[in-house]
């Protein structure tokens, strides 16, 4: 299918806010790349509806309630390679989703690497996920997450299972990155048309997190443990992507443990393509996801 001029302008503005070449440091100026954070995000949607923030452990969670009394939850886990985020795509979503569904939402800013670890990072993951089941059923959760939002999202997953906690209704990832050792050498040839990501810059930042070194712990690679018993899993995927190999593992492994999971893949698109600004593609896609919310 041809592209709209849209992904080409995108793809343009990729370029040169030159986002691949952040990517390709090692080691990665993360205090560079938070620079594009957004705490505190404007807008009328964020003045004329009911936002308040708390903290749950070292996180701070921005909800965003629009109706009064909202019977689902959906629990945004934002990317960013573990050391930044929240960023204005995210919020450009979330503004989306508020205004097409009735979810309340509530934006996960979890602790950030190199100050925090995966084990610090996924204990407030979990304790999060422990405070929305204080408030609603668990088959009135949803969770998003995009990039290491998606490894958050799974690794909560498969630790709700191994436990035998109360799962949620559904998961969406987008370009979730299923294993941060990045050893795939199916990766090599994608990094050279990835135009956001490249492999030195992420395996840099999964180090700056990784706790003791180990790239392949699944709290922080996923991908090695289990996904049996999952709830109904939508999974977005581009083919631009180096995170695209693991990701089709991980489908196998979805497949093989018999997950009720929907893909929807990407012909040509960059990661985390359902998030992007502008791009006609995305705006379709998200509308996409939307819609499952609403299901």
């Amino acid at each position: 299918m041809k592209q709209s001029l849209t992904y080409y302008i995108t793809l343009l503005v990729i370029r040169l806010k030159g986002l691949k070449k952040n990517f390709s440091l090692d080691p990665i100026d993360y205090k560079k790349i938070r620079k594009g954070d957004v705490h505190h995000p404007g807008g009328k949607l964020f003045k004329q509806n009911k936002v308040r923030t708390f903290k749950v452990s070292n996180s701070v969670i921005t909800e965003i309630e629009r109706c009064g009394n909202s019977k689902n939850l959906l629990l945004f886990i934002h990317g960013g390679a573990f050391i930044s985020g929240p960023a204005q795509h995210h919020w450009d979503a979330i503004k989306e989703i508020a205004t097409q569904t009735s979810h309340t939402i509530w934006m996960c800013s979890y602790p950030k690497a190199p100050e925090s670890n995966i084990s610090e990072i996924s204990a407030n993951i979990d304790s999060i996920y422990k405070v929305a089941l204080e408030n609603y059923r668990p088959t009135q959760i949803s969770l998003i997450g995009d990039s290491v939002g998606g490894t958050l999202v799974t690794a909560l997953t498969q630790r709700l299972v191994k436990k035998g906690a109360e799962l949620p209704s559904k998961i969406i990832l987008i370009s979730p990155v299923m294993d941060a050792s990045m050893s795939n050498p199916e990766i090599e040839k994608l990094d050279a048309v990835d135009p956001i990501l490249s492999k030195a810059g992420v395996l840099s930042a999964k180090r700056m997190c990784a706790e003791t070194h180990d790239l392949k712990n699944v709290m922080i690679s996923p991908l090695y443990g289990s996904f049996e018993q999952f709830p109904k899993t939508i999974l977005y995927i581009a083919d631009k992507d180096i995170t695209y190999p693991d990701q089709k593992l991980a489908i196998e492994k979805c497949i093989d443990a018999k997950v009720d999971i929907e893909i929807i893949e990407g012909k040509k698109m960059p990661h985390i393509w359902p998030l992007l600004p502008v791009m006609k593609e995305a705006k379709v896609s998200l509308n996409n996801l939307i819609s499952k919310l609403n299901d």
